[in-house]
């Protein structure tokens, strides 16, 4: 059966079901900034179009905040009918117990092998050949966003790399402004941290300590330059003592910082704030030094219900999330790239432009979720943390980031 044919029947049985049962299904995620609402609501629109409903279960703060509740959710038999996870290892224990739909059967009917670019995206979403997640986007973490307000006060010009903004952090300085936005959380740290490692010591040794553990890789002179552009990030955004990441975004709308290290997201805040990019703010991919992005991003997982009923109204929502006209508007509400590389996303603005340039040259690296595992991340979230709240030593650090991938499994 060609996969036209079974996209078909596919989309003619789950309308079928629609009409003829609809169903609530609650669905967790943590977008709750207000780039992030308007994207999540063009899911729940498109679900509520088909005569379901959506029940939305936001859950304030970080992904590192709303995980443990997700999971404990799932653990303690009270779960969601849906919710969003970084494909990657974040479910894999869920998985191994049992707790999660098995999607393959959606996934073949949908061809998602075909569609999904790149195919690393559907391998973060399989375990032992079978397929527990829809991918909804790619994001990226390794941008520099720029406000032109803060430059122009200033007297500089716009940097067009990390290493000019670096240099101009002292004349931001001089006009009152903080160089660099930063929030007070280890994720966000962490995110700035990895940024710099590709654009720093570049897309070989970051493979080698991401993908490899390589620990010797990160005792060498390309990690030690990554951890002396560290010591740098954490003196411009000494004055930034927001906490949230859409904060500190803020302060690069309103011209209160020079820039932000943060994910491709941070376009859904400028959106909102009706920025206009090459004319408000600049966003440069690779911090300007390294046309290389990683391909992390949301996935949504749906745990076992014993309802058939919830089950056929999960696996409809999975085949929705993941439609042409659903990822098309999601994505560029999101600020993310689609997952589909067989959609046009010709009205998408200059920022994401460059993004899919990037990913159409194959300028792409697996992220850190798809490599270590929950722990992992977390005890170099709390390094990044200890490193940018204090005056520990690059080097100190440095050290203990390779004793972390050394054990790293």
């Amino acid at each position: 059966m060609s996969t036209k044919l079974k996209m078909l029947l596919a989309g003619t049985a789950m309308a079928a079901a629609s009409a003829s049962s609809a169903t609530e299904l609650e669905v967790t995620h943590w977008w709750t900034s207000g780039g992030e609402a308007v994207a999540v609501s063009k899911f729940a629109e498109a679900w509520n179009a088909t005569g379901n409903t959506w029940v939305d279960g936001a859950i304030a703060g970080s992904g590192g905040t709303a995980r443990p509740i997700i999971i404990s959710r799932i653990l303690g038999g009270d779960p969601m009918a849906a919710t969003q996870l970084n494909h990657g290892r974040q479910a894999e224990e869920l998985i191994e117990a049992g707790l999660m739909l098995d999607l393959t059967d959606v996934a073949e009917a949908g061809g998602w092998a075909d569609v999904v670019n790149p195919s690393s995206l559907l391998e973060g979403c399989t375990q032992d050949g079978r397929i527990y997640c829809v991918p909804v986007n790619i994001h990226s973490g390794q941008w520099l966003w720029l406000s032109h307000d803060a430059f122009e006060k200033a007297g500089i010009e716009v940097p067009s790399d990390w290493n000019a903004f670096v240099a101009a952090g002292a004349k931001l300085q001089d006009a009152g402004l903080v160089p660099l936005a930063m929030g007070q959380q280890g994720w966000q740290q962490n995110l700035a941290f990895n940024a710099i490692a590709i654009a720093v010591a570049g897309a070989d040794d970051y493979l080698e300590v991401v993908s490899n553990k390589n620990d010797d890789v990160v005792r060498g002179p390309s990690y030690t330059a990554v951890f002396e552009a560290m010591a740098n990030a954490r003196e411009l955004a000494s004055e930034s003592n927001v906490q949230d990441w859409n904060q500190a975004t803020n302060m690069v709308i309103t011209g209160a910082a020079g820039g932000q290290l943060m994910g491709d997201w941070a376009q859904g805040e400028f959106s909102v704030a009706e920025k206009l990019e090459g004319t408000d703010y600049s966003c440069l991919p690779g911090l300007g030094l390294n046309q290389i992005l990683d391909t992390g991003g949301d996935a949504f997982y749906f745990p076992l219900i014993d309802d058939p009923e919830i089950t056929a109204a999960q696996k409809e929502l999975a085949a929705l999330l993941i439609s042409p006209e659903v990822q098309v508007s999601f994505n560029l509400a999101k600020g993310s790239l689609p997952v589909r590389g067989d959609i046009d996303m010709s009205t998408a603005n200059g920022c994401m432009q460059k993004g899919l340039q990037i990913l159409a040259d194959g300028g792409v690296l697996p992220t850190v979720d798809q490599s270590f595992t929950a722990d992992t991340q977390t005890q170099v979230e709390d390094l990044m943390a200890e490193f940018w709240s204090g005056d520990m030593e690059a080097s100190v650090a440095q050290d203990r980031y390779a004793d972390l991938v050394a054990s790293a499994d």
